[in-house]
């Protein structure tokens, strides 16, 4: 039995919890105009977030929607700067519950997890199970029912007043009316982007990490996001669980994505998160490189016209050869670094070999 949390909404309204939150959501970003501008006046705003707060007559406002190509075609919901302080404060504040109730192989968007840790983790577990079922979530975050996103997040959250606000913010993000307090909340689809969005998937997903570890009692299992994969020693294990987990992700109004959900061996490389996974070593997938060498020239060819600087793109290469240093990729590196040489904005790519 989870054990609820009351009398959490006075932190998530207090001033201090608002400044920490307006850090947060500015850090890396603060020469952008919607964020001076409410820095501009920063005390002014922060205080009326904490009146509309307390007087619960918060409304998000609309969002900013664009759409990326890489490494897939999606859209992106940027909500405004003062929706995404509000975002920031309620996580700060209702995510320690959570975290005491997740796994630990989970590895999205909490402290001390990430990408690489999970792909660590995957190569933990590959050089132990001679088989692995990989699995993809068809359609993940606009197939967030939002009843059931509520009733995960009620079983911990006992605060009233804070879950009138986590359906504000789920209404908004749907543009949908948002319903009056006490009522139940409606609607589909979680707005890629959002602080909360990525929190939630998390409340969400728990279910399933339960499910797989406890009933299921899957040795090895990781998952980020959407992205899960399962080992075992036995190729029968892996279809049976699969054919379970189908049946189990149905409650959640989910479904997988067959053409990306299979069952083969270690040997033959992981796809997952970019990298091919093998027992003793990593490859960085050809499209990463492809996408790194295309957005390489966009920013050069910027940088030539003066308005990308210097900092941005040494920037974007360092952070590319962090990211591909992970795998077995220092020939990769080499090859399409030096192939920038002849290209605008030479002397950063030597900078980043």
């Amino acid at each position: 039995m989870v054990k609820r949390a009351y009398d959490l909404y006075p932190q998530v309204c207090a001033f201090h919890n608002l400044v920490w939150a307006e850090r947060t959501a500015a850090r890396g970003k603060r020469g952008r105009p919607d964020i001076a501008r409410f820095e501009y006046r920063l005390e002014d705003e922060l205080l009326g977030l904490r009146d509309e707060l307390r007087q619960q007559t918060y409304r998000p406002g609309p969002y900013r929607r664009y759409m990326v190509r890489e490494p897939k075609a999606r859209i992106i919901s940027a909500a405004p700067y003062r929706d995404r302080v509000v975002h920031h404060a309620l996580c700060r504040v209702i995510e320690p519950p959570f975290e005491r109730r997740f796994i630990g192989d989970s590895y999205a968007s909490r402290l001390g997890k990430g990408t690489h840790a999970a792909l660590d983790r995957g190569t933990f577990f590959a050089r132990r199970f001679p088989y692995v079922l990989r699995c993809d979530i068809e359609q993940f975050f606009p197939s967030v029912d939002h009843a059931i996103l509520h009733d995960r997040l009620a079983r911990v959250v006992g605060d009233a007043d804070v879950l009138w606000l986590c359906d504000r913010i789920l209404a908004g993000g749907t543009e949908s009316p948002a319903p009056p307090v006490g009522q139940g909340v409606g609607g589909v689809g979680l707005p890629i982007g959002n602080q909360t969005s990525q929190f939630w998937a998390n409340v969400y997903l728990d279910a399933l990490d339960q499910f797989v570890k406890r009933d299921l009692r899957c040795p090895g299992y990781v998952r980020y996001v959407d992205d899960f994969l399962l080992f075992a020693p036995e190729k029968a294990t892996l279809h049976r669980w699969k054919w379970e987990i189908i049946a189990f992700l149905a409650t959640l109004r989910l479904s997988l994505h067959e053409a990306e959900s299979a069952v083969f061996p270690v040997a033959t490389g992981i796809p997952f998160l970019g990298f091919r996974v093998y027992p003793d070593h990593r490859r960085l997938r050809r499209r990463n490189a492809v996408a790194f060498a295309r957005r390489h020239r966009a920013l050069a060819i910027g940088y030539e016209a003066g308005a990308v600087s210097y900092d941005q793109l040494t920037a974007s290469v360092q952070g590319w050869v962090a990211h591909a240093a992970h795998g077995d990729t220092y020939g990769l590196r080499r090859a399409l670094l030096a192939r920038t040489l002849a290209a605008p904005g030479a002397e950063v790519a030597r900078a980043g070999q």
